[in-house]
């Protein structure tokens, strides 16, 4: 198929484009960018007063298949992704089965070559089961297709143990992605340990209890030579731990999500189980925490922790709730709102933070508008307006903290691999 856009503000990081341009694609593939092209398309976009950037690299979507397509599906968080300007997921590996083996994750790649929408990479856990206490094979999870290892949901208690996982990674060639909580100091906490927990009568989390581990984490990548990607930084001690690593070229990476800049533990005061988030919602210190961290290129990558539950798990008692929330199909909204408009990043600051920051760092060929480049495109309508209303939401589980709120950039167009998939 071949496209046409025309007229919009093409934002390309990677080749430091920020102009009103015109993009060919043809054979699924960027074939021009540059200004009043002419060429015969089978269709045509105009892109006039938008913002044209590459597709979304989410890396930290939970996709619940295979085991709990009660909660979701590769078919519905992929069409939800879609609609949100998410054209590559990285599907974390807490299913069920977990993907500790090849064979369980031939399973995976065969629903997503059947149901997928988008691009869905694989990762693999770092223990058997995500239980902590024997590895996976991670230079056979990587020749099978798996393209990082995690234990998201839990943090390998271990200390050898995860030095010999960051060593045998290094080996294979595969990205470590941290899940940052001692339980030890997190323990039965639902909440941000503060004010606020005291006023419901929660008990807490402590920004400790991420940011110790944190340092282990470091502490042990430095030990080895080998590459860490820290997940869901939520604190501004994180922040600042983070930083001093990075100025002593230790090789660390580091993401965060919406939530972390747009919610306080105080949106939690009426109780309401989708702002139940592990790790929790933090401070008004935290959050500026997370802001600067964005704008001084601390914090790498904004994903979404996509993490869908039923209602039957989240419309019950805060304490018996299930942790987690839905993102694909709002993080850009909730992005622009927070961080364009309140001039903490640019455009280009903002694209390479969704885009191509997270495609270097798995090492895919994605996030950017170079001409060859898999023809991967949103078109954001940026000063589009709208109420995110439960009934709209295309994912399966609707736990989202941002329901009924006006929210801001709604996508026009979600072009996966030289084909429209999504037209709003």
């Amino acid at each position: 198929m071949s496209i046409l856009i025309k007229n919009g503000r093409v934002i390309d990081p990677a080749n430091k484009i920020d102009a009103v341009l015109d993009i060919f694609i043809q054979d699924n593939k960027i074939s021009r960018v540059a200004q009043n092209i002419q060429a015969q398309a089978e269709a045509v976009i105009d892109a006039s007063n938008k913002i044209v950037a590459p597709g979304i690299v989410d890396m930290h979507v939970h996709l619940r298949e295979p085991g709990r397509e009660d909660k979701e599906t590769i078919a519905s968080a992929t069409a939800a992704a879609a609609k949100g300007g998410v054209t590559t997921v990285l599907a974390m590996p807490n299913t069920q089965p977990a993907m500790d083996c090849v064979e369980n994750i031939q399973l995976l790649q065969g629903i997503i070559n059947k149901d997928a929408l988008i691009n869905v990479l694989v990762c693999g856990t770092i223990t058997k089961e995500r239980l902590g206490k024997e590895l996976s094979d991670s230079i056979a999870l990587k020749k099978n297709g798996a393209i990082a290892i995690s234990d998201d949901g839990a943090s390998v208690e271990n200390e050898e143990l995860m030095l010999e996982a960051l060593k045998r990674a290094k080996q294979a060639g595969i990205l470590t992605i941290c899940h940052s909580e001692d339980k030890k100091l997190s323990g039965k906490g639902v909440v941000n340990l503060g004010f606020v927990s005291t006023r419901l009568g929660l008990r807490g989390i402590s920004n400790e209890s991420e940011y110790t581990r944190i340092i282990r984490d470091i502490e042990l990548a430095e030990k080895c030579a080998a590459s860490v990607h820290i997940a869901h930084v939520s604190c501004r001690e994180s922040v600042e731990i983070i930083a001093a690593a990075k100025k002593r070229k230790v090789k660390i990476t580091c993401e965060t999500a919406p939530h972390y800049f747009a919610l306080t533990d105080e949106d939690i005061i009426d109780y309401d189980t989708n702002m139940k988030i592990n790790p929790p919602l933090r401070t008004k210190q935290d959050v500026s925490a997370i802001k600067t961290g964005l704008k001084n290129m601390v914090i790498d990558v904004i994903a979404s922790d996509h993490a869908p539950h039923t209602e039957n798990e989240k419309d019950i008692e805060f304490d018996r709730a299930e942790f987690g929330k839905i993102g694909l199909e709002s993080g850009l909204a909730v992005s622009i709102m927070e961080l364009i408009d309140k001039n903490i990043l640019s455009w280009q600051e903002l694209v390479s933070s969704l885009a191509l920051n997270p495609a270097k760092i798995l090492g895919i060929n994605k996030g950017t508008l170079t001409v060859g480049a898999d023809a991967d495109v949103i078109v954001i309508d940026a000063g589009k307006e709208f109420i995110l209303d439960k009934k709209s939401i295309v994912s399966k589980s609707k736990n989202s903290p941002f329901i009924g709120r006006k929210v801001k950039g709604l996508v026009e167009y979600t072009i996966y691999n030289g084909k429209i998939i999504y037209k709003s």
